[in-house]
């Protein structure tokens, strides 16, 4: 039973004894309206209050029953409300346990620092991709809101050792670090790469003051939301076309077109073929973008004869089922 229907049962159970009252004092005593109000009040309540009228035999009868009544209603609330209590309490205490241990049991996932409006964001598309993720928050509406969301979070501040780890940073693949302050971030970033030296970091950032703080403190790439919103906005009056190209291919909720980045772990495709001998674009229709190497170099539009290594990193654009059957082809058997 959840919250709303427990209090919908007990304020209904409530405004009938109220009513039944009422209309009781109305038939049995004549009263008005208000003053069989007033004594519904008063004799559920057991305050014990002047009678507003002498009552007679029949009066006196049914105000002891709407005694017994009333607290009989009151017993009944409390009674439901105390369960859902005590149920909630359990429930979130075996919940949390639970969580937890998914937690310690999670590798290569992604720990997002902050669920305020870019955090939030953030663990959209990572639901989307789909990838595991633990968010890290210590403000307990942004909590309530990772319950209902069912996702797996670690309370507390991500600026401490003893949280990053509680969340996994030692196994983890990468870490968003998206609290509201900039310097809270630049200590986040700090002791995240302390504890994982190979880790990829993302980090917000307010300003350019930040953004150098943040590269030299380990971040691996620094965003600025008003950066790139008024990048986003330019590109929407001088060319709205790119743009909604991009949308489509970026939003994982696309199955026409997406832009996806596949690692290339060998699997089927044999170390050294070329994208010609691969025939990925000819057999599945994805458009190779460019090619990341393993040492950082990048080979944009990259020619047929472009051989395809183990540690490279292939920027692709096609279907999403195109992209998912590649992507299985490149990992190692």
């Amino acid at each position: 039973m959840g919250r709303r229907s427990v209090a919908v049962r007990a304020l209904a159970a409530l405004l009938g004894v109220v009513a039944g009252g009422v209309a009781g004092y109305m038939l049995i005593a004549g009263m008005g309206f208000v003053d069989a109000l007033y004594m519904t009040v008063i004799t559920i309540s057991t305050v014990g209050y002047f009678e507003v009228q002498p009552l007679d035999t029949a009066g006196r009868f049914f105000t002891m029953a709407l005694i017994v009544g009333g607290i009989g209603v009151v017993i009944y609330a409390a009674s439901l409300a105390a369960r859902q209590l005590i149920e909630g309490e359990i429930r979130r205490a075996f919940g949390r346990r639970k969580v937890l241990r998914q937690i310690s049991q999670m590798t290569d996932h992604f720990l997002v620092c902050g669920y305020g409006r870019m955090g939030r964001i953030v663990c959209k598309e990572l639901v989307a991709k789909p990838v595991p993720f633990v968010v890290i928050e210590r403000h307990p509406e942004a909590l309530r809101d990772l319950e209902d969301a069912q996702f797996a979070f670690v309370e507390g501040d991500a600026t401490e050792d003893t949280v990053l780890e509680a969340a996994g940073i030692k196994r983890a693949r990468g870490l968003v670090a998206a609290l509201s302050k900039d310097s809270d971030n630049v200590y986040v970033v700090l002791t995240a790469r302390e504890l994982n030296k190979g880790l990829l970091i993302v980090a917000r950032a307010e300003d350019d003051r930040s953004e150098r703080k943040l590269l030299h403190a380990g971040a691996t790439r620094v965003v600025s939301p008003y950066v790139i919103g008024g990048h986003r906005m330019a590109h929407a009056l001088l060319r709205p076309a790119v743009l909604d190209v991009i949308d489509l291919a970026t939003h994982y909720s696309s199955l026409e077109l997406q832009i996806e980045e596949v690692p290339v772990a060998g699997g089927e495709l044999a170390a050294g073929e070329t994208l010609e001998t691969s025939r990925i674009r000819e057999e599945m229709g994805i458009i190779v973008i460019a090619i990341k190497r393993a040492d950082g170099e990048m080979l944009f539009n990259p020619p047929a004869d472009a051989r395809i290594e183990v540690g490279d990193r292939l920027v692709l654009m096609g279907q999403q089922a195109s992209l998912r059957v590649l992507e299985r082809r490149l990992q190692a058997a």
